[in-house]
């Protein structure tokens, strides 16, 4: 038991120490094109489905709008974006891509899976870590506490 408690054994410090690395590596790839990762993860989501409210993207980044408002105006200075206000009702505000955010998404794409590659993870190692990180994310929403 005295060896669960050490810093290494510790899952919870594995994905912490992890997740910091795989920021470094998006920073990295991201700085040429003016982008912070949670830029990138707002570009992501909006390639999947363009033109989606603050709050559908919000909700689908599980960021709040404290967060998400001002990351949405800078990414729109720098002509990635653009907000509109819905004519239908003034509360909602659409977040659509714009031409450079459509043609900037190959080159992008190319640079995040040239240096995944560097990292030498194989196409079903990637499936593999995918499949678990989610398994893992599900029994950590899904507890209950009592």
């Amino acid at each position: 038991m005295k060896d669960f408690l050490t810093l290494d054994k510790q899952l919870c410090f594995a994905v912490y120490e992890t997740a910091g690395e795989f920021t470094k590596l998006y920073a990295s790839v991201l700085k040429h094109f003016g982008l912070t990762y949670p830029q990138y993860l707002v570009l992501l989501a909006l390639w999947e489905q363009d033109s989606m409210t603050m709050k559908e993207l919000g909700r689908k980044l599980g960021l709040g709008t404290g967060t998400l408002t001002p990351m949405i105006s800078r990414m729109q200075d720098n002509g990635w974006l653009h907000k509109e206000r819905s004519i239908e009702d003034e509360r909602k505000v659409f977040v659509t891509l714009s031409d450079k955010a459509y043609e900037e998404q190959p080159t992008i794409t190319k640079r995040v899976a040239e240096e995944i590659h560097l990292c030498q993870i194989s196409l079903t190692e990637y499936a593999e870590l995918m499949e678990r990180l989610n398994e893992l994310r599900g029994k950590l929403t899904d507890r209950t506490i009592g």
